[in-house]
């Protein structure tokens, strides 16, 4: 099962909440995935999902707020994968007028697309219709793979509601065009693990964020260890040039020849190849520090300037 899979999972086998909860989330089910079918004087609704868990916490919603018992049919898809499409109908005109006009789907006979202010007034509603958004059309990746979560709704005040209601939370949604809807969406990290909180899905979130800190740590250990690799390589580079210069020295004049402190660094330098420049200084005596062997190593690389060019 995918990430998204599960935390769907879990969501739709969590506890109902109150009431007013329980009809904000059937609310969203049936906004994005939802349609109302009409023919002469009759009218039907069907909501449509491809999970049986969330099939039978939808069931459920109609039986918990209206005490109906809808249908559930099963479907098999022809094409892609030919999962299971599960479809909760209900089609009896009497019972969907209900159900429209007590969840303020329907106002005056006219259907409605913004969300009521019964909802939006009201954090736990609030909280209840993102969890029936993300059920009915979300998605989120493996964070394994990248940070990303996005709802699907076919119209763009669909979408504004949603990143209004995300905006109570302190959540900066997102909204772009896809195909013929649009795509609210979460890029961040914290706003995905605070969306997850949010709608209740806490096992998803303990399993981001633990992904999340070992890809940290990851990241900080290879950052960590490009520095180092990337020290190492200078030390190297800078150690077969300063042998270079001091064999020149050697064969053209010889160490003799030069002054006490430079003759100690030179032949030093030659004994241990390998190590950085305090590492020098240290074995030195008196010892001296990084900025002094530099110094010297300076001098010694004029010398070796002046005989090349003899």
């Amino acid at each position: 099962m995918t990430y998204a899979g599960e935390a769907k999972n879990e969501l739709a086998r969590r506890e109902f909440g109150n009431r007013c909860c329980q009809a904000a989330e059937l609310t969203a089910f049936i906004r994005l995935n939802g349609n109302i079918q009409i023919s002469q004087q009759h009218f039907g609704l069907h909501v449509v999902t491809s999970s049986a868990a969330i099939a039978r916490r939808i069931f459920l919603l109609f039986k918990k707020i209206f005490k109906l018992s809808s249908e559930l049919l099963v479907r098999r898809k022809i094409r892609l994968r030919k999962n299971n499409v599960y479809i909760i109908r209900l089609t009896e005109t009497a019972q969907v007028l209900e159900v429209l006009t007590k969840l303020e789907l329907l106002k005056g006979g006219t259907l409605t697309q913004s969300i009521s202010d019964s909802i939006y007034n009201n954090k736990c509603c609030c909280r209840a219709y993102l969890r029936g958004a993300f059920l009915a059309a979300g998605s989120v990746t493996n964070p394994e793979s990248s940070y990303h979560l996005e709802i699907y709704t076919d119209y763009q005040a669909q979408a504004a509601d949603l990143v209004r209601l995300m905006a109570n939370f302190d959540i900066q949604a997102k909204i772009t065009t896809r195909k013929r809807g649009y795509l609210v969406y979460l890029k961040g990290s914290e706003q995905i693990v605070q969306f997850l909180n949010i709608i209740g899905a806490h096992g998803a979130l303990l399993n981001f964020e633990n992904v999340r800190i070992l890809k940290d740590m990851r990241n900080r250990v290879n950052r960590l260890v490009n520095f180092e690799t990337a020290n190492v390589n200078k030390t190297v580079e800078a150690s077969v040039r300063q042998l270079e210069m001091i064999r020149l020295i050697d064969k053209e004049i010889g160490l003799e020849a030069l002054d006490p402190p430079l003759r100690e660094l030179a032949r030093l330098r030659l004994q241990h190849p390998e190590a950085s420049l305090q590492e020098l200084g240290s074995l030195l005596d008196p010892p001296l520090g990084k900025s002094g062997v530099n110094h010297r190593m300076r001098k010694l690389e004029k010398i070796s300037l002046r005989l090349q060019k003899k």
